[in-house]
């Protein structure tokens, strides 16, 4: 799904439309510089938060990184490291846990302001310290955004405007979690059943 609508491969059969245009119709430049894109796997560099943020593009200022930052209620978090956003996450990100990286990640999209943003299981491999603020963050940077959530961790979901529900492949349910839910034997509510026993609560902002 990423792939396609990045336009990193073109479709075999079938259209996808943004406002009503084909993508292929977009340039690829164009199209990319409007796409958010969050994954488990979060890339930073040996550099400080600041510059993993703004990835050194001089024309972003410190003040919008920061007002960003307390926007998405993280910029505690970054104030409180030494150096704070001028602390070096080391390669990779050694310096801080997998939840902080995550919160580094939203905020970059953030600031971004893309008119699309695609979380790609974002939430999966997160420590429970971090779960609250990163859904306090994924609520504010999805508002009055089109955003595509992939997840298997469905506290990221709840709140979706619709839920489509794949199993090996192919669609098995649509729906909004309320009315996904109240399906005893569909494949969502087991689902669901089975996370909730496991962590004991899903948590939701």
């Amino acid at each position: 799904i990423i792939k396609l609508l990045n336009r990193f491969y073109n479709l075999d059969k079938g259209n996808i439309y943004i406002d009503d245009i084909n993508i292929e119709e977009y340039k690829i430049s164009s199209l990319r510089k409007n796409i958010g894109f969050v994954s488990q796997d979060v890339h930073l560099f040996s550099d400080t938060i600041l510059n993993n943020i703004t990835l050194k593009n001089m024309d972003i200022p410190f003040l919008r990184v920061k007002n960003a930052a307390k926007e998405i209620q993280i910029d505690g978090f970054i104030s409180g490291l030494p150096e704070g956003y001028n602390y070096n996450v080391r390669e990779r990100g050694a310096g801080i846990s997998t939840g902080q990286r995550q919160l580094i990640s939203f905020l970059r999209a953030y600031i971004k302001d893309p008119q699309i943003l695609i979380l790609d299981e974002a939430t999966s491999s997160i420590d429970t310290d971090s779960e609250l603020l990163i859904q306090n963050a994924i609520e504010k940077i999805t508002k009055n955004r089109t955003s595509i959530i992939i997840a298997h961790r469905l506290s990221t979901i709840m709140k979706a405007d619709n839920i489509i529900v794949m199993d090996k492949g192919k669609i098995v349910e649509q729906g909004t979690h309320s009315s996904l839910i109240v399906n005893k034997d569909g494949f969502y509510k087991k689902l669901y059943d089975a996370q909730l026993k496991k962590e004991g609560s899903l948590i939701t902002t």
